[in-house]
């Protein structure tokens, strides 16, 4: 049973509401001032629906929004206005609204929104979202969010640059689900994940007997995102020979399947991202420069976590209330002691790296208060320290090596380290997916040898 508060006047509520909220056993009460409605959530409860009325009242909608979060952080806040503005639904989504609707609201849609246990409903509206909230109130964040909007109605190809972590797949949902593709589908491709042949036939298909083990026709990425946009995570990471035929899809806005004999015609939207600075790579033969000028028509830069740390109250705040339904906790408060100490920190695992300091924190918080030694900051060194912990017993050891020997011992303990999970592995090195797998086939030959 879900408690339903509907704050603001009955033209926004109809009284056909009443009907509807209790034949499916839930409570209503309908509440004329923002006291009342706080004053109720301070005595608990798990599943509120709160309904705000915006605009047309004296009630200030977002700062209800605000605090009826902050009391109750599993609370689902929908404003609701006659005339929705984009400034107030922005800012309410960034503040944690569940979601702004145009009023007034009928039984229906009211009925939509009490039908699933509320983690679901947060995981399908996030699902059908394609996003995680971009929180920030940084002015050159907000200019490059600027931007995506007017990139997002068009189908030219955009380039995200940023360091690891700091959210360049979900901008990348952000434009998708900003854009008149957002019906259809959002087609993620890694492109450091996979060896150049096996990325081929990922990205653009192969036919029965293209080669070995091809037993069956596969649709490439290409296809499989026809109609709607297709990331290239990690594109500076893909092989040169591989660039020369993306880039020829580009140009053609064809695909040749492996062992096929005509070209599908495609209509994909390119979204591509990197955590490199291509300048150098383009210099060095590594990148070509006429793809990246294919890929580079709407530049975007994602400024690094230590560079907007008025960024990182609201994103604590936000991830504490995401793992909060994750861990089934009911953390309320937050010391100051946090804010004070996270905001000192040089984030170079960006956002990735908060929220998993936050998700640890909300499992090992005890109570309802979220504190300074929940974060265990000694035991979450950087992770280059990490890594250097775990490769070397000490330094005199190491005394006699040749400095290849060295970065082959590092490389192999930081992988037992880790059970073998390359992905971590290469995170904690500092190097890509790429060259970590190139390494240790380097050194498997040498083996053999």
């Amino acid at each position: 049973m879900a408690e339903v508060f509907l704050l603001g006047r009955e033209k926004a509520f109809p009284s056909s509401l009443d009907a509807a909220v209790r034949e499916g056993g839930h409570q209503l009460l309908r509440l004329q001032a923002s006291a009342q409605l706080l004053t109720r959530l301070g005595e608990g409860g798990e599943d509120s629906l709160i309904l705000v009325e915006a605009g047309g009242s004296q009630i200030d909608a977002v700062d209800v929004l605000r605090k009826a979060v902050s009391r109750q952080p599993q609370a689902r806040v929908v404003l609701v206005s006659e005339e929705p503005s984009l400034a107030v639904a922005v800012e309410a989504m960034r503040e944690g609204a569940w979601d702004v609707l145009q009023g007034p609201l009928d039984p229906g849609r009211l009925a939509l929104l009490l039908g699933k246990p509320p983690a679901q409903r947060r995981a399908a509206k996030a699902e059908e979202d394609g996003r995680l909230p971009l929180i920030t109130a940084d002015p050159r964040f907000l200019q490059v969010l600027g931007i995506a909007d007017l990139a997002a109605a068009g189908k030219v190809s955009v380039l995200i640059q940023g360091e690891s972590g700091t959210g360049k797949e979900m901008l990348a949902r952000y434009i998708h689900q900003k854009s008149p593709r957002r019906e259809k589908p959002f087609v993620a491709v890694n492109c450091a994940a996979l060896p150049e042949s096996l990325l081929e036939s990922e990205l653009f298909g192969h036919e029965k007997g293209a080669f070995t083990g091809a037993i069956t026709r596969k649709l490439g990425r290409f296809e499989l995102a026809n109609g709607g946009t297709l990331l290239l995570d990690e594109v500076s990471e893909m092989d040169v020979h591989l660039q020369a035929k993306l880039l020829r899809v580009l140009q053609e806005q064809t695909v040749d399947r492996l062992g096929g004999q005509s070209p599908v015609p495609v209509d994909v939207r390119i979204v591509a991202t990197t955590n490199r600075v291509l300048k150098p790579f383009i210099e060095e033969g590594r990148f070509r420069e006429d793809l990246f000028y294919r890929l580079n028509v709407i530049p975007l830069h994602i400024p690094p976590l230590r560079e907007r740390l008025s960024d990182i109250p609201p994103l604590i705040e936000h991830f504490v209330r995401k793992h909060n339904l994750r861990n089934n906790k009911v953390i309320s408060k937050i010391s100051k002691d946090v804010y004070e100490v996270l905001r000192g920190l040089p984030w170079k695992g960006n956002v990735r790296e908060l929220e998993n300091a936050i998700e640890r924190a909300v499992v090992l918080a005890p109570g309802a208060e979220l504190r300074v030694e929940h974060l265990l900051l000694d035991e979450s060194p950087p992770a280059a320290a990490t890594a250097a912990r775990v490769g070397s017993p000490g330094q005199a050891s190491l005394v006699g090596l040749t400095v290849e020997e060295v970065e082959r011992r590092l490389i192999l303990s930081t992988l037992e380290n880790v059970s073998d999970n390359r992905t971590r592995a290469a995170e904690m090195l500092g190097i890509s997916i790429r060259t970590l797998r190139n390494k240790l086939k380097e050194y498997e030959t040498r083996t053999r040898e």
